[in-house]
This record gives structure tokens, C-alpha cells and sequence, in this order.
């Protein structure tokens, strides 16, 4: 089975939870994993390069993850780009808000390779 390579970036405040998205992600055939670890630093990045994905947590200081969402929709430059959420927030409202603004799948850590890998592969139309 071939690997499509994509381009993806990770965007949350945990050092750790970045890692351990962005082995899922270079197992699944990412070509690059740029990693932010706040929405502001993560619409930095986003302007900056073009994203075949976007995953971020909610819960983020400067910029959080809905206001992250809400900028690349509304933005001019990739707004189709899928956007997957892993979060903590289990709250119905939280995930409501999150897909109203243009998040494209919803995960709640603790995370597990197969579930993201899972999402990502629909995401993406990966084999």
C-alpha cells in the first residue's frame, strides 16, 4: 500500500500531546508536521504555508482553538482546509460551537493512535 504524502499542522499548548500527534501523523505518510503551540502562533504558520490538515486543541492561551477555526473559515487563503479537533472538552456545547464554526471531526483525549489515525485517513481520503 502506497503512503500519500500530506502537510500537516498541529497546533496545542502540551509539548508532549504535539508529539504524540505528530507520530500518528508521520506514520499515516505526513511529509511535514509543523507544530504551534497556540492559535496565534498556529494562523502564523497557517499564513505562512500551505496545510493539507489542521488538528488543535481548544483550550489554548492567546488564541484559543474556536478563534483559530473561526480565522481559517474566515480567512481568504485555504478555508476547505479539514480541521480536526482534539480536545479535553467533552461538553456537547464546546463541540456544538466547535462544528458550527467549521471544525471538520471532534476527538476527546486522551487520545488514541487508531481513532486519530482513523479520523485523519476520512479526512484526508487515505486508504
Amino acid at each position: 500500500m502506497g503512503t500519500v504524502a500530506f502537510r500537516a499542522l498541529v497546533v496545542d499548548d502540551s509539548l508532549a500531546m504535539r508529539r504524540r500527534l505528530v507520530a500518528v501523523l508521520q506514520h499515516l505518510g505526513a511529509a511535514a508536521c509543523d507544530e504551534a503551540e497556540d492559535g496565534a502562533e498556529g494562523l502564523k504558520r497557517f499564513s505562512e504555508a500551505d496545510y493539507d490538515l489542521v488538528l488543535t486543541d481548544l483550550n489554548m492561551p492567546l488564541v484559543d482553538g474556536l478563534k483559530l477555526i473561526h480565522h481559517i473559515r474566515a480567512g481568504d487563503r485555504r478555508q476547505d482546509v479539514p480541521i480536526l479537533v482534539v480536545t479535553t472538552e467533552a461538553g456537547e456545547m464546546d463541540r456544538s460551537r466547535a462544528m458550527a464554526l467549521g471544525a471538520s471531526a471532534y476527538l476527546l483525549k486522551p487520545i488514541h493512535a487508531a481513532r486519530v489515525s482513523s479520523a485523519v485517513r476520512e479526512l484526508l481520503g487515505l486508504p
